[in-house]
């Protein structure tokens, strides 16, 4: 006898609702594009060498004594969660405790996803800077919570928060403020004199806030202020880091939060149903690139801006609007002066045009009009391949 195949029909999608507009994610397009017609990939944020080999090494140590090859603990590691405090302490003057008020993760995105789980409701508000990582909207859709953008503006040469904007928008409802900084697409830094007025409007309106600041070690001009640490924001921060965008080892998928032990304990419990634990021998090596001397960073940081200005003057001598980002890996262009209106037309077309693939920016914005025409380009690659990438988009301007 044949078995019957069995058909499912419904009127309900398969999808949860929560997760229908968001279909796949533009990184994977661009990235799709990019291998398909042999363009240059200055789309996705992933550097295209790898960082300290004897970080490498460190891992490869780990494996091959065991270290990490079964579950680690659920917090992570005790020589992580130890580093993890001391780099707080040694850049920031920030005290955690390494058993109560560090969590590691499997990279920043599930840190933002275990974060915003445990912290809101259905009913709750989130007030994001926009444009935004595409992973927030996610999650705070998952968590049935109400995305309030707040939308960061070209002004000067920069991408500024309008403070009023910002205070206009916190309600009764509102239960989160969700920050980045230095901010990615942008690359704004936010000013302490900004970061002064949000920890002001969260201690008076009692919000929580979750700061993703994966770029800390990437601020070209100024220095990197975790609003953790401002008066009255301590008890009430979670802030995220993770290793993938300061060592260059983004496919580890290392991460962290530290927060006080209350909220680690929340964060703690979304988690453990995510990955529960990852990354068990990359955890050893994380702990060791976290004791790198300072030189390390400050090579690194030297090296990235050379990067930006390389493919910034680029960009500029091609016609775009260039806005030279004082952080993260990223330049934010307006295609305006070239004579284009669409970001999503022009980047899906470019391939073709030039052999280059950058992002629109649209994609990270609720109003779609205020990034139409903004396009995001990476720089975290060998100079090489972006002054290659400059020559291609120099066609644009023939």
């Amino acid at each position: 006898m044949t078995p019957m195949s069995a058909s499912v029909s419904s009127d309900r999608p398969f999808l949860n609702r929560r997760l229908a507009s968001f279909g796949t994610t533009i990184f994977a397009e661009m990235s799709a594009l990019a291998a398909r017609t042999g363009s240059i990939n200055l789309g996705q944020g992933f550097p295209d060498t790898d960082g300290p080999a004897q970080i490498a090494e460190a891992a490869s140590r780990a494996v091959l004594s065991g270290l990490g090859n079964q579950y680690p603990p659920g917090p992570g590691v005790p020589e992580l969660r130890t580093a993890i405090a001391a780099h707080q302490q040694r850049f920031y003057g920030l005290a955690h405790d390494p058993d109560t008020e560090v969590l590691v993760t499997a990279g920043a995105t599930e840190a933002i996803a275990a974060s915003l789980l445990a912290l809101l409701e259905p009913g709750d508000e989130v007030i994001a800077l926009e444009p935004y990582y595409d992973s927030y909207a996610a999650c705070i859709a998952m968590a049935g919570a109400t995305r309030v953008p707040v939308t960061l503006r070209p002004d000067g040469g920069r991408f500024v928060l309008d403070l009023d904007e910002l205070r206009a928008a916190v309600t009764p409802r509102t239960r989160l403020l969700l920050l980045n900084t230095p901010h990615n697409p942008t690359g704004t830094v936010l000013t302490a004199d900004e970061l002064t007025a949000i920890a002001a409007l969260a201690v008076e309106r009692d919000l929580l806030v979750v700061t993703d600041e994966v770029y800390e070690h990437l601020v070209f001009e100024g220095s990197h202020l975790p609003l953790a640490g401002f008066p009255g924001m301590r008890d009430r921060t979670v802030t995220i880091s993770s290793a993938g965008k300061t060592f260059s080892f983004t496919g580890w998928k290392v991460g962290w939060i530290t927060a006080p032990a209350e909220l680690v304990a929340a964060v703690r419990s979304a988690k453990q149903f995510l990955t529960y634990v990852s990354s068990g021998p990359f955890q050893y090596a994380i702990a060791e690139a976290l004791r790198l001397p300072d030189d390390y960073y400050a090579a690194f940081r030297a090296d990235l801006a050379a990067k930006r200005d390389v493919l910034a003057d680029g960009l500029a001598a091609a016609g775009f609007e260039v806005y030279r980002p004082q952080g993260t890996y990223f330049i934010t262009t307006d295609i305006t002066p070239l004579g284009e209106k669409d970001g999503l037309a022009f980047c899906r077309a470019l391939p073709e045009r030039c052999g280059v693939v950058a992002i629109p920016n649209q994609v990270f914005y609720d109003d779609k009009s205020a990034g139409a025409t903004q396009v995001r380009w990476a720089f975290c690659k060998r100079t090489v391949v972006l002054e290659e990438a400059v020559e291609r988009l120099g066609r644009l301007s023939r």
